[in-house]
């Protein structure tokens, strides 16, 4: 499923163009207008301009678009996407000639928070079973969304599922039409597609999501009580962890590369350098990122090295970072080294 998804992506051609300015272009993919994913890349681009940077934060369908335009798109340095995803991709990497060019080159930036799985069902939908037969928004296909619902509904066996391809911001006056009976929607919480009054808590919830099968792909979770303003009550469910990637740009390629690798080392130095202040003020779920979290079996870029070197001078300098929490030894020591010896020094 996701091989056919990947090859249906524009192919760019990014890295086989030679020309660059010193002023290149640069850009994050993050998702839809009302998603978490384009809230942080807005509060990461907050870091660029006070520094005198442009970072532009592109809407995209989400996950799988992202990390194809890491890959492929020019002046596309930076992406976020989801680790199962990511998991997807490295299970079936060894065996597949097509996945294994989709993913050469793309490379870990940082680890960040998990992402819950939402699914918002009208009333009489009490558990995941209760799909079985009924209209369903799945997400769209390039969507984050759209693997995590068509795999959690495979790993449960849900069968006779009428799945709707729609993004979660149609997928909502949809269900409160009557044209479907329930949607995922793979976000931090809170999201701000539930946000506000607009959802009638007497006519639909969030499905719990409890059973014990999705526990060794995904992630225990729980929205607590009042998370948003129709959920009264506490709402177990499962989550995917949300990574920043970038490219393994090579400085001695061309110019491109060179300035793309600036670009990654220099907005590695402003969030490591700006860690408290994004936990401060920029979304809630900065409090919860765990920088050491790499997930496994991916390499973090060299660029991104770079940029946490105590010795590395950004364009801007950047402010004192909170301490991390002390990490495990993985096949990633030299990042982690890095990051442990940065935080300290500043």
């Amino acid at each position: 499923m996701l091989r056919k998804l990947l090859a249906a992506l524009p192919l760019l051609l990014m890295l086989a163009s030679p020309a660059a300015s010193a002023d290149i272009e640069k850009n994050i993919m993050t998702g839809g207008p009302t998603g978490t994913y384009i809230k942080i890349g807005r509060d990461i681009a907050d870091l660029g301009k006070a520094c005198g940077q442009t970072l532009n934060v592109v809407e995209s369908a989400g996950s799988l678009e992202n990390f194809s335009g890491v890959r492929n798109r020019r002046n596309t340095q930076f992406g976020i996407v989801q680790n199962d995803v990511l998991e997807y991709l490295k299970t079936f990497e060894a065996n597949d000639a097509e996945i294994q060019q989709a993913v050469r080159g793309v490379r870990i930036m940082f680890p960040l928070y998990n992402e819950e799985v939402h699914v918002l069902a009208k009333t009489d939908i009490k558990s995941m079973a209760d799909l079985a037969g009924r209209k369903v928004a799945v997400g769209v296909k390039d969507s984050g969304t759209f693997l995590t619902s068509s795999l959690i509904l495979d790993i449960l066996q849900v069968k006779g599922v009428q799945k709707v391809e729609v993004n979660p911001d149609k997928a909502l006056p949809q269900l409160q039409a009557g044209d479907i009976d329930a949607f995922f929607y793979v976000a931090g919480a809170p999201a701000a597609l539930f946000q506000g009054d607009a959802i009638d808590g007497t006519k639909f919830h969030l499905v719990p999501i409890t059973d014990s099968v999705l526990r060794s792909t995904y992630i225990a979770s729980t929205i607590d009580a009042g998370t948003y303003a129709f959920q009264k009550e506490p709402v177990d469910t499962v989550a995917v962890k949300a990574v920043l990637m970038t490219f393994d740009y090579d400085k001695k390629r061309n110019a491109y590369h060179r300035d793309s690798c600036k670009a990654v080392a220099d907005f590695s130095s402003y969030i490591i350098g700006n860690l408290d202040k994004l936990q401060a003020s920029g979304h809630p779920k900065w409090k919860t990122v765990d920088l050491m979290a790499v997930p496994p079996g991916w390499k973090v870029g060299v660029c991104v090295k770079e940029g946490l070197a105590a010795n590395y001078k950004p364009t801007c300098a950047a402010p004192v970072a909170t301490p991390a929490a002390d990490a495990q030894s993985d096949e990633n020591d030299d990042y982690l080294k890095l990051l442990k010896e940065r935080l300290k020094k500043q």
